[in-house]
């Protein structure tokens, strides 16, 4: 306040000659980072007389480069993906057994890295979407609808089934927990499902389940799909929780469900999940309870999480392989996936004649259909990269314009 005080009183000449000077400042701060950081990248032994002089005049700038230093490595370890030894693996995995055989209420905490078996990529991985976008590249073309339930995604189900885990909590939007054969009420998918649209002007709120992602023109704070409710046509929208969102849905999300597993859980495990994102919502990991009280935490993930100091376990590995090897240590079967079974052909509802050509994404086949394929259809064309909905770089406008549906 008393510079803008200052600066009323000053001439227009005197402005800009502060303005200037502090130009001229600034890019001398510039000039300054950047011959001390050349001179820094010298082994000592090669730096000159002159250079450990400048060096120890600029000593403040020393310690701030030191600092960005220190800072970048630490990110580089962080992303960096470490594997245990297999005698550690099995030696980890045991002990991850033994707890959940003697847990009460085990709740499952899923996210990309359960995924990527499925061809679908995560998000923080070195090969991530965010760490390529981050580089300046492109991200390739996902087809989604070629992905199947992998085979942690079955452990997951069957351990439900035979009432070792008593809830799944999910930041996927994949469906393919849904698609395994999980029951809904044992499923939260915290930031929506790609196969789900919703009328909320239906009451109570109506669901639509389609075969394919009902995304692709939807984005940060635009949610209508562009199709309408059978029963009432109202618009519809899709039930995607982007950054900055808060969802409000009561399903697919399921945040009751959520937290009332958190509230009874006795063990967490964390499958696949950076944690960066999860670790924001309290209320799954009972902060307003003493330290001594809380579930105890199992994570499986080959990178840092910010979680990795409150757990009991941590374990590095993939998670297809620790899911096989903790299901031999429990004595469960594990199931096959198989597509004739999966209940989202049964969930679906159809599109209208008039709606069959307002998508381009692929559309789920059944198993009978992918034995016998037809030729592709005009909405099944294949894409080069991800463009527009929930993955990859979000929204993208169409470069022909469509033509309304109504």
């Amino acid at each position: 306040m008393e510079a803008q005080t200052e600066q009323v009183g000053l001439s227009r000449a005197e402005r800009k000659a502060r303005e200037k000077a502090k130009l001229i400042q600034k890019e001398t701060q510039r000039n300054n980072f950047k011959l001390v950081a050349g001179i820094l990248k010298k082994a000592e032994c090669e730096q000159t007389e002159e250079e450990r002089v400048l060096l120890q005049r600029h000593q403040d700038t020393v310690q701030e480069l030191s600092k960005r230093q220190a800072r970048r490595n630490t990110l580089k370890r962080k992303q960096e993906e470490l594997y245990d030894g297999e005698e550690d693996l099995r030696t980890k995995v045991k002990q991850l057994a033994e707890a959940m055989r003697q847990a009460r209420h085990v709740v499952v905490y899923t996210g990309a890295g359960i995924s990527t078996a499925a061809s679908i990529p995560d998000y923080r991985g070195p090969n991530g979407v965010w760490t390529q976008l981050q580089k300046g590249r492109a991200v390739r073309h996902s087809d989604l609808s070629e992905a199947d339930p992998t085979l942690t995604h079955m452990c997951i189900q069957m351990l439900h089934k035979v009432k070792m885990v008593q809830h799944v909590v999910s930041q996927n939007c994949d469906g393919l927990h849904l698609r395994s054969g999980l029951p809904r009420h044992a499923l939260s998918e915290l930031h929506g499902n790609m196969f789900i649209e919703m009328c909320v002007s239906c009451s109570p709120v109506r669901e639509v389940i389609r075969l394919f992602d009902v995304t692709e023109r939807t984005a940060l704070h635009r949610h209508a799909t562009g199709r309408r409710c059978p029963q009432c046509r109202g618009e519809l929208r899709d039930t995607i929780v982007h950054f900055g969102e808060r969802g409000t849905l009561e399903q697919p999300l399921n945040w009751k469900g959520a937290a009332e597993a958190a509230e009874q859980a006795d063990l967490i495990l964390c499958l696949g999940s950076s944690l960066k994102v999860l670790k924001k919502y309290a209320c799954l990991w009972c902060m307003k309870k003493t330290a001594a009280k809380r579930p105890k935490l199992y994570i499986v993930n080959l990178q840092w999480t910010p979680k990795d100091d409150s757990a009991t376990l941590k374990i590095h590995g993939k998670c297809d392989d620790v899911m096989q090897l903790l299901m031999e240590e429990l004595g469960v079967e594990i199931p096959s996936y198989n597509r004739s079974d999966d209940p989202i052909f049964s969930l679906a509802i159809p599109l209208r004649q008039d709606e069959e050509d307002g998508h381009s994404r692929k559309t789920l086949m059944p198993l009978a259909d992918l034995e016998h394929p037809e030729t592709d259809s005009a909405n099944q064309a294949e894409e080069t990269e991800v463009q527009g909905g929930w993955f990859g770089r979000g929204y993208s406008k169409a470069k022909k314009k469509r033509k309304s549906l109504w």
